[in-house]
């Protein structure tokens, strides 16, 4: 089953089950994924591939963990911990992120494979960003690409 459609599922089990956190954030989505069909011309009742509802829903993800690094910042811990609910439900969609450990290794092989040296840190990133295409964080990839030139 498409990813869009058991969304689409799950908002009515969230409706029956009356968990309206859990609702509101799968509407969320929703409503993000109809954006997105708009914004690429399409029509609103199509459907997205996998992959363009995953990377919404890293949009999502990552929206939160800005709010909620700004509600901290003000001193907003009840928004902060609403914020962190509403992205444990789209984390669930996504999958399992690989370990730094992981990411050290193809990070690691590139650099053999390219011969890159300092001054070529940021190609370093990009082409291991590309081979991990979603599988890791940017932040983990951004951390340990600068600790094999340090």
């Amino acid at each position: 089953m498409k990813l869009q459609q058991q969304i689409k599922d799950q908002i009515k089990e969230a409706m029956l089950a009356k968990e309206t956190m859990r609702l509101n954030t799968l509407r969320g989505i929703s409503a993000a994924i109809t954006n997105e069909l708009v914004a690429t011309k399409r029509k609103p009742d199509a459907e997205l591939s996998d992959e363009e509802v995953l990377n919404v829903i890293r949009r999502q993800v990552k929206q939160r963990k800005d709010s909620i690094e700004q509600f901290r910042k003000g001193g907003r811990e009840e928004l902060a911990a609403a914020e962190e609910a509403e992205m444990k439900v789209l984390e669930a969609y996504l999958p399992q992120m690989m370990g730094k450990d992981e990411i050290k290794k193809i990070a690691e092989a590139k650099k053999a494979e390219m011969n890159a040296d300092k001054s070529k840190m940021g190609v370093l990133m990009g082409a291991v960003m590309k081979e991990l295409k979603g599988k890791a964080d940017g932040a983990d990839v951004k951390e340990v690409v600068e600790k094999l030139f340090n």
